[in-house]
């Protein structure tokens, strides 16, 4: 079984503001930490909120290609396991807006 890689590129002004890197795609989605700054999600890209430790999360793909985006999901799971937090739920909307289905990992 292939297993995708991914690195972190962190922002040393802003540790809210990751972005995962898959180094074998194009894929690259940030990271934002929605109790400490504003996110508006762009309509180009794919959104997902992760909710872990009482801590919402925003991810965003950056220039998201079709063929990438089956490893969405993956990405995330490996930077809740980074951050320590394996059971992130994984929210197809943002929580704060109203109801919410999530998707288990």
């Amino acid at each position: 079984m292939d297993y995708n890689v991914y690195l972190l590129a962190t922002d040393p002004n802003n540790p809210c503001r990751d972005v995962i890197h898959s180094r074998d795609t194009n894929l690259k989605i940030r990271v934002f930490c929605l109790d400490k700054e504003r996110f508006t999600p762009d309509n180009n890209e794919i959104q997902l909120y992760g909710f872990a430790n009482n801590k919402l999360f925003a991810f965003e793909t950056i220039n998201i290609k079709a063929e990438d985006a089956l490893d969405v999901v993956g990405a995330i799971q490996w930077y809740a396991d980074y951050i320590n937090y394996p059971k992130m739920e994984i929210l197809p909307e943002d929580p704060r807006e109203g109801q919410h289905v999530a998707i288990s990992i």
